[in-house]
Formats: structure tokens, sequence, C-alpha cells
């Protein structure tokens, strides 16, 4: 009997084993494969395996009281069966969530990882089948139980080697590839927001007369440079635009030493990703690495409204914005919900007028750079004019959406204090009943609590509602509506999306409702 009871145990083991690494890998996918990043997220999230260590601690004390008292018969089997039924709480508390937002994606690195977990687990397995008599088996499996996340981590810790293997071939592929197309014009685009959009508009505009080829969706790390070069990269392209993106210094210099960038657009500067820069000082730094790693020759442009970016300007920098001091300065001629229309000033004296659909006037500086860029490489004004009046909103960046009743501001992706007061100046322009769904902004560090507050405050001068996401981090938000004196029941704080957009249709209005969503927080949030 114990023989069999030991072998079920074993085999819900596996099961727990299983479904604890698909969670954590998922985490540590989402942290970014960051061992520090991980370790800090499971920190802040201890209080989610509260169940694990319930089950855990009662199992441990079943299979002790079975040693200790060496119980026999059924006792010993009823006390094995608890134990084994704890464990089975385990397995289903570390179950992933369904409806994830990023499911977990089986690459070749997960895989990878995959085979030296389970090695390990297997490892313990074997060394409690030799120990099991003892009862000293059972608590070598409940402490790899117990020490999971540690577990994963030291997998991820062997396979290191193997993984800067696969990068460095990966690397020196994309290299000869690029090396094989000398006449290729390649762009680097960042900045702490706006990089993105600026890439999408670039790309539309510069189409009209070039091959254009561009890192998709967030692709803006080594490994996604590196990836879009092997897969999409061809003789035929003529321009390449590359957006890079960072959270410590370094790390556009790195992309650069990669993608060779013979222009360079920085977006902006601003408190994003503090958590990690630690200073508003090393964000500068770290941008204007792209400016000063092009290739001989090349040229930077700069947008000059941002007050960081114009007070570090880079020598021989071309400017652009809606400042007048710019070289392509931009007027913004109208906004509504419809559309935009602005001019544009350009160095040899002339002024250009162009349309574009999308809304907000903050879309005028970038849209400013992308045909300084354009005109700068010699495409003409009318082509520029015909690509800015195709551009559609780029996916998650105030993207609308209609809907019966109702239009929707999809601003999910990546909020930034810069972002939510565009998104904000942008649904002040609509009509009818004006809604406000948001979890906040995060990655911010020690001011997070700060600029949140300060969101707040600032979508009481616009909102007609307000639904914070998320009990834990609806605080500030709340705390900065009171600062402006908004109404208590004109605040709805959901646990999560789905309840928000459940009040959202609830509401009455009279007219239409205007609802813009601000950032949508990943599942390791």
């Amino acid at each position: 009997m114990e023989t069999v009871l030991f072998a079920i145990f074993s085999a819900v083991y596996a099961l727990c084993a299983a479904l604890a690494f698909i969670r954590g890998a998922h985490m540590f996918q989402l942290n970014s494969y960051g061992a520090a990043t991980h370790l800090k997220w499971t920190a802040h999230n201890i209080s989610s395996a509260v169940p694990n260590i319930l089950s855990l601690i009662l199992a441990a004390v079943c299979f002790a009281a079975d040693a200790a008292l060496d119980f026999e018969g059924a006792a010993s089997t009823v006390l094995h069966i608890i134990a084994i039924c704890a464990t089975v709480i385990f397995a289903l508390a570390n179950l992933e969530k369904k409806n994830q937002k990023t499911p977990l994606v089986f690459t070749a690195r997960v895989k990878r990882l995959a085979v030296t977990y389970t090695l390990l687990f297997i490892a313990a397995g074997v060394c409690a089948w030799l120990l099991k008599d003892a009862g000293a088996g059972y608590a070598l499996m409940l402490l790899a139980f117990a020490l999971q996340p540690f577990v994963l981590l030291l997998a991820n810790l062997i396979n290191a080697p193997v993984e800067a293997a696969v990068r460095r071939h990966y690397l020196n592929d994309a290299l000869r590839i690029l090396r094989s197309c000398p006449s290729l014009k390649v762009i680097g685009i960042t900045g702490s927001y706006g990089k993105t959009s600026m890439k999408y508009f670039l790309c539309e505009i510069l189409k009209q007369k070039y091959n254009v080829l561009m890192t998709p969706g967030n692709y803006n790390t080594p490994m996604g440079v590196v990836k879009t070069v092997r897969s999409s990269l061809r003789g035929y392209h003529e321009i390449f635009l590359c957006e890079m993106g960072a959270k410590r210094v370094g790390e556009i210099k790195e992309l650069c030493g990669i993608a060779a960038p013979s222009y360079g657009i920085v977006t902006s500067v601003g408190p994003q990703h503090l958590e990690s820069f630690k200073s508003i000082d090393n964000i500068i730094r770290t941008k204007l690495e792209l400016a000063n790693n092009l290739q001989p020759g090349g040229k930077a442009f700069i947008n000059i409204d941002n007050e960081y970016l114009r007070e570090n300007l880079p020598e021989g920098a071309v400017t652009y914005g809606t400042s007048e001091n710019a070289d392509y300065s931009a007027k913004v001629i109208s906004v509504s919900s419809s559309g935009t229309q602005f001019s544009v000033s350009c160095p040899d004296g002339t002024e250009h007028s162009f349309s574009t659909v999308l809304v907000g006037a903050h879309n005028v500086t970038n849209l400013c750079g992308a045909v300084a860029m354009a005109h700068f490489l010699g495409e003409d004004m009318e082509e520029i004019a015909e690509g800015v009046s195709r551009i559609t909103p780029v996916p998650h960046r105030l993207q609308l959406i209609k809907k019966p009743g109702m239009t929707l501001i999809d601003d999910a992706y990546n909020s930034n204090p810069s972002g939510c007061r565009a998104a904000l100046d942008t649904l002040s322009c609509f009509e009818g009943m004006k809604i406000l769904v948001t979890p906040g902004m995060v990655e911010l560090g020690s001011e997070e609590e700060r600029l949140n507050r300060e969101f707040g405050r600032e979508a009481a001068k616009v909102c007609d509602f307000v639904i914070p996401v998320g009990k834990k981090r609806a605080g500030p938000i709340v705390a900065g509506l009171r600062d402006g004196g908004y109404p208590e029941d004109k605040i709805f704080v959901a646990e999560n999306i789905g309840e928000a957009m459940q009040k959202v249709y609830s509401l009455p209005a009279d007219g239409t409702k205007t609802v813009l969503l601000e950032n949508d927080l990943p599942d390791n949030y």
C-alpha cells in the first residue's frame, strides 16, 4: 500500500511541477527573463502563494505525523490521502488564469528551460524514492515545491551558456545579412514614448517612394531586431525602420552596434521605466546614445518640444516640433474628433499643409518628425502629404473604435505621464459623456504614486465618470480625483477590466458615451 500511495503522490508531484512551471515560466517570460526582476515580482506577489504554502504545510504535517508516530494500516493511509489532497490544492492554485492578455509563448528558449526544469524535479523525485522509508523523501519533494521559483531560476542559470551561444549564433547571422545590404538606409527610432507611433507614421509616408521594412509590434530589443533581420530583411528593401527600446543605460548603444543606423529619431524623454533607470539623467543619456552612435556622416532628428531633449541637444541635429525655433516647425490649424489639420514650415522657407484622421494635437509633433525625415531623404511634399493622409491610428495608441452608442479611445499600450495628458486632451475634444477606465501607470519607481495622483487630478477636470481598475492600484488615482473635488458618486473602483466595462455599459447617458481606455497592465501586474 505504501508503494501505491507513493506512486500516487509522485504522479500528483509531476502534475504540480508541470502546472507550476507553466505559471512560473509565463511570469518569467513577461519579466523579460530577468532573474532579479522575477525575484522582485515573486516578493511582490507572495500573497498569491498562500494556498501553496498552506497546502504544503498540511502535507508536511501529515507525513511528519506518519513518520513520528509510526502509523500503520488505515491511519497511515488516511494521512497519505490527506497529504495527496493537499498537494492537489497546490496544483490547482498554480493553474494559469483564463483570458490572459499575453499567454505564455512556448519559444525554443522556454522549451529548453522546461527540459532542464523537468530534469531537476526528476532528480528530486529519484532522491525522494531512495529516501521514502524515512519520510525524508516526501519532505524533499515538498521542499522542491516550496522552492519552485528558485528551481526555475536555477534551470535558467544552468541554461545560461547555451542561451548565450544561441544568441551569438543568431546575432552573427543577422550581422551577416545586414552586411549583405550595403545600400540599405537604417533609421533608428527611440524615445520614452512615441517611438512606435513614429515608426508607423514614417513607414506609411516613406513607402510612397521606398521599399520599407520596419520592426513589427514591440520588437525593440536586441533579439527582437535580430529576429526581424533574419526573418524579414531582403535585398530589395531600401529602408529599415528599427525601433529601439531600453530599460537600462547602454541598451540603445548595444542596438546601434547591431543595426548600425545612419539616421536616428529621438521622440521624447520622460519618467518612464524609472524603476530600472533610477534617474531621469540616465534616461536622457540612454536615449541620446542613438544620436551619439550613428554611422559616420549620419544625422539625428530631435523633438525640440521635449524640454529634456531641448536642453541636451546634440551638435548638428535636425530639430522638429511645434516650436517656432525648430528646423521643421509644425502649427496646428484645427483639431476635432474627426481629425487634425496642420502645416509644417521647412528649413528652405516653404510651408506645406497636411490633413490626418488622427485626433489630438500631440500627434502633430510625431507627424512633423516623420515629415522632416522623409523630406530629408528626398521625398517630395506631395508624396509626403499623401502618406500623411493615409495614416491610420496605431493599434492601442489612441485608436478610435466605434460601437453602437459609444466611441472607445483605445490607448491601452504602455501609458506614461505625457501620454496620459495627451489622452485626456483628446478625450476633451469629444461630445457626450466622457468616461475614463484605467489601472494607472507603472514602472515609475518612487514617482509612481505621485504621478498617478496627478493623473487623477487631471482626469477630474475632463471626465464625467472615472473607473480605476484594480483595488490595489486605485488609491493614488482616487486620491487625485478627490484633490480635484471630484464627486464620490462618479467614481467606481473595478476589480478588473471586465467589471469596468460592465459598469460603462450600465451608466445612463444623454447622447453618446466616449470611453478612454488608458493603459492595460500585463498579466504580471
